[in-house]
């Protein structure tokens, strides 16, 4: 319709225009609005987040496999020791020993620290273990239990025990456990006379027993800079208990060749066991077998390889400061060993300077084979 020659306008309900709109509006913006997701990692924005908590679900998922991987294996080696005492009729190892106490009865008012003194502590004062085979004495008044393992030593002084501190003795594993050359699924090999022949002195005859070595015990302390793992076999890592030669002798002679050392003015923070004890298996194959020889006295648990190593790096330091790290360096540690020797004959040995070779540096070699002898070499010693 026109009115006028103009078309007529629709007409809009009383009370309704730009008011009413805005009206609308202000009451929209007071209605509840969908609620925002609460953060639980602050700064991160929602696909962050479940890229976030992917991750840590598959962390925690790894972590639990290897878990349960590690105590299947645990079973399966068990499975493997009680199959094979079964089909080659081997025996199994002797189970590791709890840690327990003996007990040493002193009358008088002594204290036990000096006891123990010319007894067990060494002429260095410093050794923390004594080996026993099954049975045998440790004194006049104990002897070692017969399951092998570690136990820890005690005195007995007016009806009052009180233990030595961080000291061991250590019940030795029978050589005759050793069957085929295995104890467990430990492999040793044989000895040198094993199979027969008369060797030159009793320090080449056949070990008496074996230190077993677990996860549990390996950082017991031995003395005052060594553990039970720092003369172990460098191979067979998987392999658990490990079996281990130690003469006490040998750590006596190192803690007074550390002394001597520092007597001297050297700085002695860390020693490095460059190699300990090799069974005969690893002597003969293991590693570089250069320079090695067919009755090493590392054989018998009483040569160590050592070299200085205050810094970290890996390898000798320079004690004689002269600006170059070379044999020279370990001729230093041989110096020290000869005045240990003269002051204290019965620890006499072997002692071997090594230049650097085959991928590690110089060093100096050890032993307390009982007689004199001296070389120089190149090699693994």
């Amino acid at each position: 319709m026109r009115l006028g020659g103009q078309a007529a306008r629709p007409l809009s309900p009383v009370g309704i225009g730009r008011e009413a709109q805005s009206l609308v509006a202000d009451e929209a913006a007071l209605l509840p609005g969908p609620a925002e997701r609460h953060r639980i990692f602050g700064g991160l924005n929602e696909r962050q987040e479940h890229i976030f908590t992917w991750v840590a679900v598959v962390v925690v998922l790894l972590y639990m496999t290897a878990w349960v991987g590690a105590i299947d294996h645990l079973r399966d080696v068990h499975r493997q020791l009680v199959q094979q005492a079964k089909v080659t009729h081997i025996p199994a190892p002797p189970p590791a020993a709890p840690t327990q106490q003996i007990t040493a009865v002193v009358s008088g008012n002594a204290p036990a620290t000096a006891y123990l003194d010319d007894a067990v502590l060494g002429e260095s004062g410093k050794l923390r273990f004594a080996t026993r085979t099954p049975g045998q004495e440790v004194d006049d008044n104990v002897v070692a239990p017969e399951k092998p393992g570690l136990y820890k030593f005690a005195v007995q002084l007016d009806q009052a025990t009180s233990s030595i501190k961080d000291f061991n003795v250590i019940t030795l594993v029978p050589f005759s456990q050793k069957q085929r050359g295995k104890i467990g699924l430990y492999y040793l090999g044989s000895w040198p006379f094993e199979r027969g022949g008369k060797p030159k002195t009793a320090a080449y005859a056949n070990p008496n027993g074996f230190i077993e070595v677990t996860p549990q015990n390996a950082d017991t302390q031995i003395s005052e800079h060594f553990k039970l793992r720092d003369f172990l076999t460098k191979t067979q890592y998987d392999v658990w208990p490990k079996y281990l030669l130690l003469n006490p002798k040998l750590l006596d002679k190192l803690e007074l060749t550390i002394a001597e050392l520092e007597r001297s003015g050297h700085d002695v923070r860390k020693v490095r066991i460059m190699s300990g004890f090799r069974t005969p298996e690893y002597n003969a194959t293991g590693g570089n077998t250069a320079g090695r020889a067919n009755l090493s006295r590392h054989m018998y648990g009483d040569a160590s390889d050592i070299y200085i190593d205050n810094d970290g790096n890996g390898s000798m330091d320079d004690l004689n400061h002269d600006g170059r790290v070379d044999a020279r360096d370990a001729e230093v540690i041989q110096q020290a060993v000869e005045r240990v020797e003269k002051e204290h004959p019965d620890l006499t040995g072997g002692v071997g300077v090594y230049s650097a070779c085959c991928g590690h540096g110089p060093f100096t070699h050890i032993d307390v084979r009982g007689f004199r002898a001296r070389w120089r070499g190149t090699g693994s010693g």
